[in-house]
C-alpha cells in the first residue's frame, strides 16, 4: 500500500519496528508494522480521493463524517524517535496512568504514560485519535511528572 501511495506522490508514513522471531531451527529479525491497519498520510483534503482509490484503503479516520487530522507534533515525534533509533514496540492503549513529560533525548517535548517493566522504564506514547499506543524505552532521568 505504501508503494502505491508513493507512486501517487502522496506523503505517507508507515512506522515499523524490529522484532526477533524464533522458530525451532532458526531466528530471524523482521520489520513489523507498529500500528497494524494504519498508514499516516499528509495531504490537502481536496486530494483525499487519490488515497481512497488505492485498493487496500478502506477509509480515513473520521469524526462526524470529517477526516480527523493528527497533531503534527505527535507524528513528527514518532518519525524523529524512530529515525534516531529509539527502540519501539506495540503496547496496549492506555488511557489512565502517570503522565510524564520527556525533557531530554530524542523524544524531548513529548508526553506519555510511564510504566515499569522488568526494572526498565518505558514511556507509552498514545495517539488518542486512533486509540493506539507504542512503548519506548526511556531513562528515568529524562522524564518529569506533568
Amino acid at each position: 500500500m505504501v508503494r502505491q501511495l508513493e507512486e501517487r506522490h502522496v506523503d505517507c508514513f508507515l512506522p515499523v519496528y524490529r522484532s526477533v522471531r524464533r522458530w525451532k531451527d532458526r531466528r530471524k529479525e523482521l520489520d513489523l508494522v507498529l500500528f497494524p491497519g494504519y498508514v499516516f498520510v499528509h495531504l490537502d483534503l481536496k486530494d483525499r480521493l487519490q488515497v481512497l482509490q488505492v485498493p487496500s484503503v478502506v477509509r480515513f479516520v473520521s469524526f462526524s463524517g470529517h477526516p480527523a487530522p493528527l497533531p503534527d507534533a505527535e507524528i513528527e515525534a514518532l518519525i524523529s524517535g524512530l529515525a534516531k533509533g529509539v527502540k519501539a514496540e506495540p503496547h496496549p492503549y492506555l488511557k489512565v496512568g502517570h503522565r510524564v513529560h520527556v525533557k531530554y533525548g530524542p523524544l524531548a517535548g513529548t508526553q506519555g504514560i510511564l510504566v515499569r517493566r522488568k526494572d526498565k522504564f518505558r514511556l507509552v506514547l498514545s495517539i488518542d485519535l486512533i486509540m493506539r499506543s507504542v512503548a519506548v524505552e526511556v531513562d528515568e532521568a529524562d522524564v518529569e511528572p506533568c
